[in-house]
């Protein structure tokens, strides 16, 4: 065994202990942190051409599905609470919520469902997925990024994730004209998920 032992040298022996950390540690499923609320659905647009209005979404839930050895198979999905959104304005709000946009009694979530993932880096991925909004459901594709992962203070274990798209609203049946500049919406999220 002790010359067994002398045949491994340190950096192999790195190199097979980092291997096991992630073999045993990335891999399952995430749930969006929606207690600590280290999760935002933001979304950014322009007003009239002359400067950008920010809000987001307040309440939403989701989980990620991670396959540390084919990380292509992995999953995600997600669903927002359309009434929850939140412009800093409050009747901005309400408008946002009614026919002319959101129509949140009509349409009270939108979701999205990956279909496929494809790795672009070592910490990045194009992943694409069926997003329902406003009733109408697209094909959309999210430029996302690992943020990281790893213990967290309480004995859990947390990834994060970042992503962003543009959507054409006209696209999900959302035709208020608001000017050229105006027609289309771009979408940030950023989650921390809680390994199950």
């Amino acid at each position: 065994m002790l010359t067994l032992l002398k045949k491994i040298t340190l950096p192999t022996l790195a190199l097979l202990l980092s291997s096991m950390a992630f073999a045993e540690q990335p891999g399952g499923t995430y749930k969006f942190d929606t207690k600590g609320t280290h999760q935002f659905v933001m979304f950014k647009i322009s007003h009239l051409g002359y400067s950008w209005l920010y809000g987001q979404f307040n309440d939403f839930t989701g989980e990620f599905i991670v396959d540390a050895d084919n990380p292509e198979n992995s999953q995600v999905t997600a669903i927002i609470q359309t009434a929850s959104v939140d412009s800093n304005h409050a009747e901005r709000d309400k408008h946002l919520r009614g026919d002319d946009f959101l129509d949140v009694k009509k349409f009270p979530t939108a979701t999205f469902k990956s279909t496929s993932i494809e790795k672009t880096g070592e910490q990045t991925a194009k992943i694409t997925g069926d997003f329902t909004l406003h009733g109408v459901t697209k094909p959309v594709t999210l430029d996302a990024k690992l943020i990281g992962h790893g213990d967290d203070p309480w004995g859990g274990y947390r990834m994060g994730l970042e992503a962003s798209t543009t959507l054409t609203l006209a696209d999900f049946g959302i035709t208020k004209n608001l000017g050229p500049a105006s027609e289309t919406v771009e979408i940030i999220i950023s989650v921390e998920g809680i390994k199950q």
